[in-house]
């Protein structure tokens, strides 16, 4: 035990047959600093990556539970071998976090890079994700209470907050999700997967860029025209804290008889005067006032105009100053909602001045504006990425 992860500025050990990454890290200078763990430390950990290990999942490969030879637990995430997409995803990855620490944000403690085998090493969230202990499998759910709900809200704001307006340069996360937020042993939330993330300077006002992310929490300027602005990441977050209110996945259109989205719904009901009519049954005792500003908030970040949200700093004092400023609802517009129908995704709202319907050439998926009349079933959440013509 004595190698040093030179890229964390503080020593940190590590097994002795750690070295530094090379061949694919060597053709990337930012990320040569960055050290690996041995193959088979990584199978040694997770028991030959044994079944009874694996604690997650995504698009881009598995995520083990493993025990270091010092005892220390962490989270491996092994990138699948078949996805030649993955490769820059991994190293985004490592180019994010090798540098930035925040309480709210995920470690990164080191990487495996051998033959054909990436992967990352992370501290073990002892709580999984927010999307298996509220929205998973009954058997795997926590009874999570309002002050830890309006604590992971909070928490994730700020991990947010940190990534759009201190670290330098900023970072766009692309993919705010409930599965992207790990819960600590003592349910402290940390913003994980930075795969997709994107450096966003100060200099630069917006990126156009493929479009990828999950289905339900995607910006309408941003699905449908690929504008990337860190308020995409504002309207993902808005949706992601309906869903921790309501303890309902924002994937499933099955509010009301004619079955609207997460977000659709709450929208109907402010018009109803009854949006406490959202918030979780299970909630048997929370403050109604502080629960009624929460869901205001996250209106305000789902706006259907991207400048109409607020920034990551003001949300975070907008929901810290939830006994002493009242939000007035009453000049929100309908927020803009991404639906997918078969081969057509849309979006049910108002739709922006000059907006068009860009094609994309890879799955020939067409974008564009749906009304509330059409037909509008959901189709299960899924993450997918296509790159403009």
């Amino acid at each position: 035990m004595g190698t040093t992860f030179s890229c964390f500025g503080r020593q940190k050990s590590s097994p002795t047959n750690s070295k530094p990454c090379e061949s694919i890290l060597n053709a990337h200078p930012s990320h040569q600093s960055t050290y690996t763990f041995s193959y088979n430390e990584m199978r040694s950990a997770t028991s030959s990556f044994h079944p009874t290990n694996k604690i997650g999942y995504g698009g881009f490969g598995t995520v083990y539970k493993g025990i270091l030879s010092d005892g220390t637990q962490v989270a491996i995430k092994s990138l699948s071998i078949e996805s030649k997409q993955g490769i820059r995803e991994f190293l985004t990855e490592i180019e994010m976090l090798s540098n930035v620490r925040h309480p709210n944000l995920v470690r990164l403690i080191g990487c495996c890079v051998e033959g054909a085998n990436r992967m990352l090493v992370y501290d073990y969230m002892e709580n999984n994700s927010l999307a298996r202990a509220l929205l998973g499998p009954y058997n795997k759910q926590i009874a999570l209470n309002w002050p830890e709900r309006a604590a992971i809200c909070l928490g994730a704001a700020n991990g947010l907050a940190f990534l759009h307006e201190e670290v330098e340069p900023n970072i766009v996360h692309r993919d705010i999700k409930a599965s992207n937020v790990l819960l600590d042993k003592n349910l402290r939330p940390k913003i994980g997967d930075f795969g997709l993330a994107k450096l966003f300077p100060d200099t630069v006002t917006h990126v156009s860029t493929r479009v990828a992310g999950t289905m339900g929490y995607l910006a309408p300027e941003y699905a449908l025209l690929g504008k990337l602005t860190k308020k995409a990441d504002i309207y993902s977050f808005g949706v992601l804290m309906l869903e921790i209110i309501s303890g309902r996945s924002c994937a499933r259109s099955v509010w009301g008889l004619d079955m609207k989205a997460l977000l659709e719904w709450t929208w109907k009901l402010r018009g109803e005067n009854r949006l406490l009519d959202i918030v979780d049954p299970e909630l048997a005792v929370y403050p109604k006032n502080e629960a009624l500003h929460f869901i205001k908030t996250a209106l305000f970040c789902t706006q259907a105009a991207a400048h109409q949200r607020p920034n990551m700093k003001r949300v975070v004092e907008m929901l810290q100053s939830s006994d002493e400023v009242e939000l007035f609802v009453g000049a929100l517009k309908q927020p803009g909602v991404l639906r997918a129908s078969d081969r057509s995704f849309g979006i049910v709202g108002n739709k922006p001045a000059g907006s068009k319907h860009p094609r994309y050439s890879e799955s020939k998926t067409t974008y564009g504006f749906i009304s509330t009349a059409e037909d509008t079933s959901s189709a299960p959440v899924s993450t997918f990425e296509m790159q403009p013509r």
